[in-house]
């Protein structure tokens, strides 16, 4: 049995967990003990298994490969690795994620995992080689084993080289970029002078920042771990792990995105955020940085504002036809308090953008609160809060009350203060925008009565709430029919009504295949998912009598809202996403 440092590090499913003790593999003794250690430690329940000597880990290992079906192997039975197949997966990688391929065809890739439920770590690795990727379950000693065998530890110039050969751009894209100065940055030029000598640091840098621009990511992750460099992009809402340098890299990269983001290269205590600008292909793209101080090293996370992805018409965000009726309405209003949530990078702030541009005439007086302004609009006076001299969302709203505004928007509404002036402000004849984070409409209702705003302000003021969520859609390009049982589909939650069955009884659903034009992940972009609540004279009722979300969804319901789950699933049978996305972003609904 392995020992304790090379334990399986997996974990178990309560409901795997309990058909160990079905099946006799352990005692509900022991699996009580280990689900103790676990809430003490925080280790994983498999790991905790076997090093308690309740479960021998090959035994482990053949029930989770028959549970989850994945075959299981042994590698020291298969024998020699073919360089081949263990250059397809970077070293780095291959370690982070506990995995080691062993197989290799043209077009195919078989790897060795420790963990079954890890179920983005096959879709990465197809990301990252182009390949069909299959997973066999493997001892995690065994796999360690085998990096120490086939891995070599990479040098300074290896590691560039690695980078190069594994991103989505060649050498020339990366020296081609060119770091666009600020007005305030001279007071940086000898340090970015000095910083300039090491050549291969600014083509890493260069590297990880072209690559995300390539592969339209909307977030760079850059993370130290106690032995390891983690470099991940956010593509259409996931993170997907790139090449990566070695961990004695992340000084250099660090002071170089500082240096490049005006930032202090010598405070590592505190947090800092900063902007960048860079110029890719012609292109400027500027760029909202935030550097957190954490155990092993800063990690950097780099926000990709392409303002040219920006939509400002209405029509063109992916609403329903009901939605968009309700939500127009409210935006024509006179007065009122119109919310916009939902989660960080939902679209949030491209609604709201949206929905100013479309009120943005010579007539109208638009004030905007924001943290940060993240695009710049024209004919809109945009106000940067900064709490670190008093400008907060509060201050900024008491403000724009003796500015003769029309149109009023808030970035978010964190507090009772900010809640009620925002209110006040709709009580007195102005049209005010805002966002809340909750999980659905109704919810909202109920995250403004624990900030202490009072029922009869909230069924006086609020006109819409509006609800959203971004779901991957599938490629074009590589789009393929496949078709799935009725009764499969009805499980899930789609109403037998909307279900449409060919002569067979068979339900038309599409996927994608994978290409080059989605870098092999079979999605490409990604829609809107609204959910449009009109607060009509039933629901001021419910406010005002205090009833729960789940009332209030109810009702909403009964009145025709669309919820998130309901325009998932047309967009489902649209074939413009998939069963997987739609389960992944959107919840059941209640019944009504």
């Amino acid at each position: 049995m392995a020992n304790a440092q090379h334990a399986i590090s997996l974990g178990l499913s309560r409901r795997l967990a309990d058909l160990l003790v079905e099946e006799k593999l352990i005692s509900s003794d022991q699996l009580e003990k280990a689900l103790e250690a676990q809430k003490s430690g925080g280790e994983k329940l498999g790991t905790l298994l076997i090093d308690q000597g309740f479960l021998a880990e090959d035994k482990l290992l053949q029930f989770l490969a028959e549970k989850t079906g994945i075959s299981y192997v042994s590698l020291s039975d298969v024998g020699e690795i073919a360089e081949d197949a263990v250059a397809a997966v970077p070293e780095a990688i291959a370690r982070q994620k506990m995995l080691m391929p062993f197989n290799k065809t043209k077009d195919r890739l078989t790897v060795a995992i420790a963990d079954p439920l890890d179920v983005m770590v096959l879709d990465d690795i197809k990301m990252l080689t182009g390949c069909d990727v299959v997973g066999c379950l493997a001892s995690e000693s065994e796999i360690a084993a085998a990096h120490d065998k086939y891995y070599k530890q990479a040098t300074s110039q290896e590691a560039l080289e690695d980078i190069v050969k594994q991103s989505q751009v060649d050498e020339e894209a990366a020296d081609g970029i060119e770091h666009v100065e600020e007005k305030n940055a001279e007071a940086s030029e000898a340090a970015l002078e000095k910083e300039a000598e090491d050549a291969p640091v600014i083509k890493m840098v260069n590297l990880i920042l072209a690559g995300a621009v390539k592969v339209r990511a909307s977030d760079i992750h850059i993370e130290a771990y106690q032995k390891e460099l983690r470099i991940r992009y956010r593509i259409d809402g996931v993170l997907h792990e790139q090449a990566a340098p070695p961990k004695k890299f992340h000084n250099a990269i660090c002071a170089r995105v500082k240096i490049m983001s005006n930032l202090n290269i010598a405070e590592k205590r505190v947090p800092q955020d900063g902007r960048m600008k860079i110029k890719v292909a012609g292109k400027e793209v500027d760029m909202r940085v935030s550097i957190l101080p954490c155990a092993p090293g800063e990690k950097i996370v780099i926000r990709i504002l392409d303002s040219s992805g920006l939509k400002v018409q209405m029509t063109q965000l992916g609403f329903e036809p009901e939605a968009m009726a309700v939500f127009k309405k409210a935006m024509e209003a006179p007065y009122g308090v119109n919310l916009v949530t939902g989660p960080t990078g939902s679209g949030k702030s491209t609604t709201l953008y949206s929905a100013l541009a479309n009120l943005n005439t010579p007539d109208c007086n638009i004030m905007t609160a924001e943290d940060p302004v993240e695009y710049q609009l024209q004919g809109i006076n945009q106000v940067q809060v900064n709490n670190q001299v008093g400008l907060t969302f509060a201050a900024a709203l008491r403000s724009f009350l003796r500015q003769d505004p029309d149109v009023i928007m808030v970035g978010e509404i964190r507090d009772q203060e900010t809640a009620t002036i925002a209110i006040n402000a709709a009580l007195t004849g102005h049209l005010v925008f805002s966002t809340l984070h909750t999980n659905d409409t109704s919810q909202t209702i109920t995250r403004l009565g624990m900030m202490g705003v009072e029922p009869f302000l909230i069924s006086s003021a609020l006109l819409m709430v509006e609800a959203q969520r971004l779901v991957r859609a599938i490629c074009p390009k590589c789009r393929e029919p496949y078709e799935v049982e009725r009764d499969w589909l009805i499980k899930l939650g789609v109403p037998e009504a909307q279900v449409q069955t060919t002569g067979k009884g068979k339900i038309v659903l599409y996927k994608g295949k994978g290409c080059e034009n989605c870098a092999n992940t079979g999605y490409r972009g990604r829609q809107g998912l609204y959910e449009v609540m009109e607060v009509t004279d039933a629901i001021r009722q419910l406010i005002l009598e205090r009833a729960s979300a789940r009332d209030i969804k109810i009702q909403s319901m009964k009145q025709g809202m669309l919820t998130l789950r309901m325009c998932a699933i047309r967009k489902l049978l649209a074939g413009a996403t998939t069963v997987e996305e739609m389960m992944r972003v959107t919840t059941s609904d209640v019944d009504v």
